[in-house]
């Protein structure tokens, strides 16, 4: 393990001339990818990207046997044209044709890598020695750029970067809300369009570090994993940016440890990793808030219906009056293993007092819940029986879901709508905050 380490210092120090020219590659091609990769997911095109990850690669064969060098510049010419291309068809296939979108996508993607597949063997029986390290462009190999790439790739991602801060919110639009982009007046086939081309030179550029066929990944992933964190568009193109960009160091650097490891599966399965970090942790969706929020959720419930149970018996008896478990039981129609779960939660928050043996009252703080959550109940029922016209003996079902929901501000509104009503629809009292 402090091998590993030493090696990754080594590599961030930029010991050796080719490190810094991998380092600084990597991230400017995984961080335009990340950039890219947002809109791509948010307007629910993710399997675009694998599309135009493999339709590059006849045009990178095509650009090598027509200028008969491996000039980059050729190369991501032909990858741009292939790739824009594969686009194209698979949304005329789909709007022209019954066939679905997934099948348009599956047959343009297997035609277009079959046939460059074809022209790269064509290629290494040509006897070209040009053709040297081109099939590396299948799993990708940062190792293979030299400092002339990496100005190339940085003109093009300033580029990049300029295009999607001034076209920021019309992206933004047509990613959530085409029709109305269109309806207050923006060019969204022009958006689109321009969208698209940046998404083909960026999958044509990024082949180079991650490969044909792992490209789409990194178009995609960081986006999803970022995803996880924040619901503002904003923040989440700016984590989808650092966590590709990251990744792409990071996976260069383990390459670079372990001599003879393609470099694009590393930066994958480090992006792989962030993001199901992010599914687990993700403060706004991750699985860990999930569970936390639906254990809140479930406490509430069951102290509410709890606590509720102490209204009708407050209204028959003293406030200093112990009622049994199995009275409380009993009165709510509640199995006494709930039910001895609620008093818990009652009792931590005190809102009841007393034991299995002596009995529970509720206290005064006990009373005004109980009272609200009933008053919520009551407005719902009155609410839905007045204005969806149903039957009172159908509102109980629907106003117990609901009842816990409600928050201080609809409980005004329903007061205001229904005129601060005294009687549900079954004819008893809606308490309100008296006491």
């Amino acid at each position: 393990m402090m091998n590993f380490l030493k090696e990754i210092l080594s590599f961030l120090s930029f010991s050796e001339p080719n490190v810094k020219v991998v380092f600084w590659g990597s991230l400017v091609l995984c961080g335009i990818s990340g950039l890219v990769g947002t809109f791509t997911l948010l307007r629910k095109r993710s399997l675009i990207g694998d599309v135009i990850s493999h339709s590059v690669l006849p045009g990178i064969a095509l650009a090598f046997i027509l200028g008969k060098q491996k000039n980059l510049i050729y190369l991501i010419i032909g990858a741009t044209i292939t790739g824009w291309i594969s686009t194209y068809l698979v949304d005329y296939i789909t709007r022209n044709s019954k066939i679905k979108n997934d099948t348009a996508i599956a047959l343009i993607l297997s035609v277009f890598f079959g046939t460059g597949v074809l022209l790269l063997t064509h290629i290494q029986h040509s006897g070209n020695a040009s053709q040297s390290g081109l099939d590396q462009f299948i799993f990708g190999r940062a190792s293979a750029m030299n400092m002339t790439d990496v100005w190339l790739f940085a003109g093009a991602g300033i580029i990049i970067i300029i295009s999607t801060a001034i076209l920021f919110r019309g992206y933004t639009l047509i990613s959530f809300d085409e029709g109305y982009a269109r309806a207050i007046g923006f060019p969204v086939e022009w958006l689109k369009l321009i969208l698209s081309i940046t998404t083909v030179i960026t999958v044509a550029m990024g082949v180079q570090a991650v490969g044909v066929v792992l490209m789409s990944a990194l178009l995609i992933t960081p986006s999803a994993a970022a995803r996880f964190w924040t619901n503002n568009i904003r923040v989440l193109t700016i984590l989808a940016v650092v966590f590709s960009a990251f990744s792409g160091v990071f996976g260069s650097a383990i390459s670079y440890t372990y001599q003879g490891m393609p470099t694009g599966p590393w930066i994958v399965v480090v992006v792989s990793l962030i993001a199901f970090i992010s599914a687990l942790t993700g403060s706004k969706t991750g699985l860990l808030k999930s569970l936390l929020l639906r254990r809140s959720n479930n406490r509430k419930i069951l102290k509410e219906n709890t606590i509720k149970i102490f209204y009708p018996l407050s209204l028959q008896g003293t406030p200093e009056k112990y009622y049994s478990l199995e009275e409380l039981s009993v009165a709510s129609d509640t199995p006494v293993k709930i039910l001895s779960k609620g008093l818990s939660v009652l009792k931590n928050d005190h809102l009841i007092e007393g034991n299995s043996s002596l009995g529970f009252r509720v206290t005064a703080e006990g009373r005004r819940e109980s009272r609200a959550i009933v008053r919520k109940h009551r407005l719902w029922e009155l609410y839905i029986s007045r204005f969806m016209n149903l039957q009172p003996d159908h509102v109980h079902d629907d106003a117990e879901g609901i009842e816990h929901v409600i928050t201080p501000e609809i409980e005004k509104e329903l007061e205001e709508e229904l005129n601060f009503p005294l009687l549900d629809p079954h004819e008893k009292e809606i308490p309100y905050d008296q006491l």
